[in-house]
C-alpha cells in the first residue's frame, strides 16, 4: 500500500483491477484489541471467501463507526455515496442496497468503517428464506449458562432430524443456523421454530423464555424465532463485531458448545488460524428437508 505525507495519511489497494483509496490507515478501530485500519483491512481480505458467501445476493445492511467501536455508529441501508463504479446495488422498499458481492466491495466499505455486515435472509428478487436461523439471547451480558441452553436446543433440533450449526453471534448471543432445501416459507420456519421454543420453555422454565420485551424477560435466555423474517437482519457468519474484544460471528462446532467455549476467543486475531483449519463449519451440513417435522405440527 502507497501511503502519503499529507495531513490525513492516506493510501491505496490494488485488488480485483480496481485502485481503492485507504484513509487513515494508522487508526484504531478496535483499540483494545489493537486493531487499525490497516489490520482490519487485511482481515477482511483473510475472511472475504467466508464472509461474502453469505452476503453476496442479499440486500446488505452495515453498521458503520467512522472513528472506532468507541464512538458514534449508524446503521446503514442506502448505499453511500459516491459509489463507485465497481460496486452493485439493489433497490427494495425505496432503499438501494450495496450487494456485497466482490473484494474490492468489501475493502472499499471497510474503509468507511463498516464494522459489521448484517444481510438479508433472502437472495435478491426471491421472497423465500435462503436458511433458517434460531436466535438465542441471553437477558445478562455474562450469562454463564448460554452453551448449556445453545446446547439442549441443538439436541431438540437432533431428536428431529435437523442438522444444524451454532454460531457466535460475536456479540452476547448464538445462533442456530439451519441449512435449508429451498422449498418452504418464513411462515412455515416459523411455525417450526415456536413448536421448538414453546417445548423447552415447558420443559425448562427456568433457562428459557419467549419473551420479547427484554425489560419482562428476568434473567431468562430468549429463543428468538421470530427475527428470522423478511426486513429483518441477523449478523452474517463470520462478519467482525463493534465489540471489544474484535470479535467475529463464527461457527461452531457441536463438542465445542458441549465444552462451554468462550464468544470472545473467537476474534479478528484468531479466525485465520481456525479457518485454515476447519474451513467453514456450515458447508459441512447439507440442506435438510423438514417435511417430517411440519407434517406433524398443527
Amino acid at each position: 500500500m502507497k501511503t502519503s505525507t499529507k495531513s490525513q495519511v492516506k493510501g491505496t489497494v490494488h485488488v480485483g483491477g480496481y485502485e481503492i483509496q485507504v484513509t487513515n490507515p494508522e487508526k484504531p478501530l478496535w483499540p483494545a484489541a489493537g486493531v487499525t485500519k490497516l489490520i482490519y483491512l487485511q482481515k477482511l481480505l483473510a475472511l472475504s471467501p467466508y464472509l461474502l458467501t453469505y452476503c453476496r445476493n442479499r440486500y446488505l445492511t452495515t453498521i458503520r463507526f467512522p472513528h472506532g467501536i468507541s464512538d458514534k455508529s449508524f446503521y446503514q441501508k442506502n448505499a453511500p455515496q459516491p459509489t463507485p463504479d465497481f460496486v452493485k446495488t439493489a433497490e427494495l422498499n425505496g432503499i438501494n442496497y450495496v450487494v456485497l458481492d466482490s473484494v474490492p466491495t468489501l475493502l472499499w466499505l471497510g474503509n468507511l468503517a463498516c464494522l459489521e455486515f448484517h444481510p438479508s435472509f433472502h437472495y435478491i428478487g426471491d421472497e423465500s428464506p435462503a436458511e433458517w436461523i434460531l436466535d438465542i439471547d441471553p437477558s445478562v451480558d455474562e450469562e454463564p449458562r448460554l452453551m448449556e441452553a445453545v446446547k439442549l436446543i441443538g439436541e431438540v433440533l437432533d431428536s428431529l432430524n435437523i442438522a444444524s450449526v451454532p454460531k457466535t453471534s460475536g456479540a452476547s448471543g448464538v445462533q442456530i443456523f439451519i441449512p435449508i432445501q429451498p422449498r418452504y416459507s418464513f411462515s412455515q420456519l416459523r411455525k417450526i421454530g415456536e413448536f421448538i421454543a414453546r417445548y423447552l420453555v415447558q420443559k425448562h422454565p427456568r433457562l428459557f423464555t419467549i419473551e420479547r420485551l427484554k425489560k419482562n424477560r428476568g434473567t431468562l435466555i430468549y429463543i428468538d424465532y421470530l427475527q428470522h423474517w423478511p426486513g429483518k437482519t441477523l449478523s452474517a457468519p463470520y462478519t467482525p463485531r463493534a465489540r471489544e474484544h474484535a470479535t467475529v460471528s463464527t461457527p461452531l462446532l457441536w463438542e465445542e458448545v458441549a465444552r462451554n467455549c468462550d464468544i470472545k476467543a473467537y476474534n479478528l486475531l484468531t479466525i485465520e488460524e481456525r479457518l485454515a483449519k476447519y474451513g467453514d463449519l456450515i458447508t459441512r451440513v447439507p440442506p435438510q428437508n423438514l417435511d417430517h417435522v411440519l407434517h406433524f405440527i398443527p
